[in-house]
């Protein structure tokens, strides 16, 4: 074929490609940089967990009505004893381990990040943890002893009795551990620190522990200073640890050393079948009056000692978790 009779080669530009389609505004009263705000997840939980509640007093009610057998009424408690001191906090526990277990699966984070490793059912942590809430609960009542404040006049508990307690007891303690440092430590510190801060999240959580504690027969305004004040001290063992273990193995032998072991009131409560009976004598700030120990000004001296050795033994921040706030999930 003749070349010459071709028509003229034409330049033709490829078609330019479409705009990637925007992305819909998200509301920045609902949404930050990382997701959905720390406190609407907050709110989820807590809406969670009151629905778990409601469900289980809807239940409850039809059961009473049906067999005619009320509930335990543990809100009106005097007296401890390990198995209402567990009817009171194991289904607490239960409700607020569903409730994180929901939003962990949510969020896509596990119990690890919420500060609950269950990798190693108690590990190291939570035994050193154990032995310096013995040890702490003992050196606060040593020294008032040596104020002429304390004194063991006997022993409450004998025999096969005595073992069955310490059983009871023990079981309870862990419990009231478990229970009470997840959920003021556990998902809520959590996720507030992602959204106003470690700090400001374990004062809010700390006073929310205190005003959970105002219940207590015999608690007076200076004991609830000092929940709180247990409260920060839980916080920095959270934060240099990196878990609940710890704070978990001293809360529980802090409140099975005072109640049990030495039979003194714990948070204005006393308790049956302890093993020691012991006597208070001297001014509130020594003794902590009727609400016990944890009223003293030497508990308020033990948490700052500890909390020093605490910040001294484990010098690195551990608390949260990186890997916890690389995964913001479903509300990113």
């Amino acid at each position: 074929m003749d070349e010459t009779n071709l028509p003229p080669a034409t330049d033709i530009a490829p078609p330019s490609p479409l705009p990637p389609p925007a992305e819909p505004k998200r509301n920045a009263i609902f949404y930050g940089p990382n997701g959905l705000r720390a406190g609407w997840r907050a709110l989820i939980f807590v809406a969670i967990v009151v629905a778990i509640v409601f469900l289980i007093n809807v239940i409850g009610h039809y059961l009473t009505r049906k067999y005619g057998h009320s509930p335990a009424n543990t809100s009106q408690i005097t007296t401890l004893a390990p198995g209402l001191v567990a009817i009171s906090e194991l289904p607490s526990l239960a409700v607020i381990l569903v409730a994180t277990l929901i939003m962990g699966r949510i969020e896509r984070r596990k119990l690890a990040h919420y500060g609950l490793p269950l990798r190693t059912p108690f590990p190291k942590y939570f035994w050193e943890g154990l032995l310096w809430g013995f040890l702490s609960i003992s050196g606060v009542l040593f020294v008032i002893f040596l104020f002429h404040g304390f004194r063991i006049t006997g022993v409450d508990t004998h025999g096969s009795g005595l073992a069955l307690s310490t059983l009871g007891w023990t079981l309870a303690f862990l419990a009231v551990g478990f229970s009470e440092e997840f959920t003021f430590r556990g998902y809520l510190q959590f996720t507030l620190t992602t959204g106003i801060g470690f700090w400001p999240a374990a004062l809010l959580m700390s006073a929310l522990f205190a005003y959970a504690h105002t219940g207590n027969s015999g608690e007076s305004i200076v004991g609830l200073i000092q929940v709180a004040a247990f409260g920060i001290f839980a916080c920095i063992a959270l934060r240099r640890t990196g878990n609940l273990w710890w704070p978990i193995g001293f809360h529980a032998a802090w409140d099975w050393g005072q109640t049990f072991f030495y039979g003194v009131p714990d948070s204005g409560l006393n308790a049956s079948h302890n093993f020691l009976h012991s006597e208070f004598h001297g001014p509130k700030w020594l003794t902590g009056g009727s609400t016990g120990p944890e009223a003293s000004i030497f508990t308020l001296i033990s948490l700052v000692i500890v909390s020093l050795l605490i910040l001294w033994k484990y010098p690195t921040v551990r608390y949260p978790d990186p890997e916890a706030l690389g995964q913001p999930g479903r509300f990113r």
